[in-house]
């Protein structure tokens, strides 16, 4: 199969526009990450569902939610779902989608994969995150243990959604190259440079150096809290790693899970936004700050070498160098390539790559 080709986020807007009143289609999303969850990959197909939903498309989400579930192994906030054999296809049976998207490669996943390659349907996945890297740092086994399994669990999906040219360059080395394009995207109206500062940030002795995410061991939060550089770090979120590195790092400055414009404020009044994971295949996070005119800094690895340009951050194997980079950069350039990802252009990607049943 042929990958899909794609137009400029800025051109995909303009589809989007046009082709938002297109014929309702009835769209079944099966995902192993849901709320209460907070992630990234939660938080996009939210948006994704409550976008297509307002375009007059009949949205079902099977999620863990809807199950008996139990705490994932090293990870017990994500929670696996206990199904009965044929429970996710019939509800798929019962739902009778005009399309199927798999978003995840938990026991959910498999069921729906099951479902439909026993009945020759097709479908659509997509590759959120780097999972061969993610259990390698969890268990500390090769990546290249996990890859057999990505691989046999991607093969026969009509499209593999992927938001990146990295991460497009990687699955293609790996044999899977039904690829299309599924960007992300900011709401720039709440993420913007001139989101309220938060009370935090008075008096503090600056340059102010923020990180927003999960407090995971995956995440490297540790690289970005032992880097020796002047300032005040700041870290937003929460995750079964937060009690430890509280511990470890007490100067820094925890802040537990803040969202909407409290979290916009905390973005918008930082130097600079660390992005320390080596492991993401995106980072919703990072197009956030720089809508809010921050500066990014990071390792160069998938996600941030497909973001961040000099002119908006610093990437560097030496996490300080990179933030002493980011910290000359021009907050408005920062700015303005934040405005270039919009959830409109994104929701049309995907609606655009599913694979019709009918």
């Amino acid at each position: 199969m042929n990958e899909q080709t794609h137009f400029p986020i800025e051109a995909d807007t303009n589809e989007a526009r046009t082709h938002c009143g297109s014929a309702p289609q009835s769209i079944a999303i099966i995902t192993d990450a849901w709320y209460p969850q907070i992630n990234g990959v939660v938080r996009t197909l939210s948006t994704t569902c409550d976008m297509l939903r307002s375009w007059g498309h009949d949205v079902t989400v099977i999620s863990p939610e809807q199950y008996r579930s139990f705490p994932a192994p090293t990870y017990p906030e994500i929670r696996l779902a206990l199904t009965a054999p044929g429970s996710v296809g019939r509800q798929l049976a019962k739902i009778k989608p005009d399309a199927i998207h798999i978003a995840t490669e938990g026991p959910l996943g498999y069921a729906a994969r099951r479902y439909c390659v026993r009945r020759k349907l097709p479908f659509t996945t997509a590759y959120h995150t780097q999972f061969p890297d993610y259990f390698a740092r969890r268990t500390g086994l090769s990546a290249a243990v996990f890859w057999p399994y990505i691989r046999w669990f991607h093969r026969p999906a009509r499209r593999i959604m992927v938001a990146t040219e990295t991460i497009r360059k990687q699955l293609r080395e790996q044999g899977l190259t039904q690829l299309s394009h599924w960007s992300r995207g900011v709401d720039l109206t709440c993420f913007s440079p001139d989101a309220p500062i938060p009370d935090e940030y008075a008096d503090i002795e600056g340059p102010i150096l923020l990180y927003v995410g999960r407090i995971a061991v995956e995440k490297n939060i540790e690289a970005f809290l032992s880097c020796n550089t002047p300032g005040t770090k700041f870290v937003v979120g929460d995750g079964p790693e937060r009690a430890a590195l509280e511990a470890r790092f007490p100067e820094t400055r925890f802040m537990g899970r803040r969202t909407g414009s409290e979290l916009a404020g905390f973005y918008a009044g930082a130097d600079v936004f660390v992005f320390p994971s080596k492991t993401d295949t995106f980072g919703l996070v990072m197009i956030e700050a720089l809508a809010c005119g921050i500066p990014v800094a990071g390792f160069p690895v998938a996600g941030p070498v497909d973001i961040v340009t000099d002119e908006v951050g610093g990437l560097c194997d030496d996490l300080a160098e990179a933030i002493d980079a980011a910290r000359r950069c021009d907050r408005g350039q920062c700015a303005e390539l934040g405005k270039t990802y919009s959830w409109e252009a994104a929701t049309w990607q995907f609606l655009s790559a599913l694979a019709p049943l009918k």
